[in-house]
């Protein structure tokens, strides 16, 4: 039970990271004090983390891709390279058809195409292939900001301290930030309602991991909804964005057993809309940081 146990409560909390034990427990139908014991073991052994980040909009990133590399010789400097740009807060070593894929959020086409000759320029890199995120549907870190809403220098310090634990109770937010715990409450919970903020969980990908991940470039033919609405209703599926290049789409699809995630797989390939599938294995998740900081980003402040 347990297993299947996990896997609802980590993806009740990329819905919410936030959310109560008692809140858990009473969607899933189970025990709060287990609910609080798998939280708390997922957390402590490092499988999980409850982080926050800022919606790439708000912060003015508007030029999103995801980035496939095949490298030659040694990619550890390929890979550390990647990982020491702000601007790429995902760097995943892959099985398949490509070595590396990374996501890179810009400020514009400009700087991301900046950034993708600065890739190629790497020592390692082979080829580097780009599929512009047109429409992000679903992700962790993907909450659709689209209003004219500023943050104080107290809102960007408790996003930065959400960045790190996710999950600090309201009582030590209030405590760093000299304020009571009804004002930071009030303060986070407008945020989160105004999109400027998610709070999610992140599962760690390697080779110690319970749960299989999975990249899929779709490509697509007639009427795509019947894709997005399979996708949307499973559970496994982490990620989907549409995108231009390569693929018509992409998605992030897990779970707890090789063998599901192929009858999920199997199930989206029959669909009569999806002309191709490619797959490949995320083996080791190296950065996967959305936490970009709001404090020098001075056109958001009031």
């Amino acid at each position: 039970m347990t297993p299947d146990l996990d896997d609802a409560l980590i993806q009740a909390l990329r819905e919410d990271g936030r959310a109560t034990y008692r809140q858990l427990a009473t969607r899933l139908g189970v025990p709060r004090s287990l609910v609080s014991t798998r939280v708390r073991a997922l957390l402590d052994s490092g499988e999980m983390r409850i982080v926050a980040a800022a919606d790439p909009a708000f912060v003015g990133d508007r030029a999103l891709a995801h980035v496939s590399i095949t490298g030659q010789g040694d990619l550890t400097g390929l890979t550390e390279g990647l990982c020491a740009r702000p601007e790429i807060p995902l760097v995943s070593a892959t099985s398949g058809p490509v070595d590396l894929v990374a996501e890179i959020r810009a400020t514009d086409q400009t700087a991301l195409r900046e950034t993708l000759c600065w890739i190629r320029g790497l020592p390692g890199a082979d080829t580097v292939r780009v599929n512009l995120y047109t429409d992000v549907i679903r992700g962790t870190f993907a909450s659709h900001f689209t209003g004219e809403v500023t943050v104080d220098d107290i809102d960007a310090a408790l996003i930065e301290q959400l960045n790190v634990d996710g999950r600090t109770s309201y009582r030590d937010l209030a405590e760093r930030v000299r304020l009571s715990q009804t004002a930071v409450r009030a303060r986070v919970h407008r945020m989160l309602q105004a999109r400027i903020l998610k709070i999610s969980a992140v599962v760690r990908q390697d080779a110690g991991s319970a749960r299989v991940k999975v990249g899929v470039g779709l490509n697509l033919g007639g009427d795509e909804s019947s894709v997005l609405t399979t996708l949307a209703n499973s559970p496994e599926t982490e990620f989907t964005a549409l995108t231009l290049g390569g693929y018509d789409l992409i998605a992030t699809v897990s779970g707890g057993s090789p063998p599901e995630l192929f009858a999920r797989l199997e199930r989206l390939r029959a669909l009569d809309a999806v002309h191709r599938m490619t797959t490949w294995f995320h083996l080791h998740t190296v950065k996967e940081d959305y936490g970009r900081s709001v404090s020098s980003l001075s056109s958001l402040r009031s």
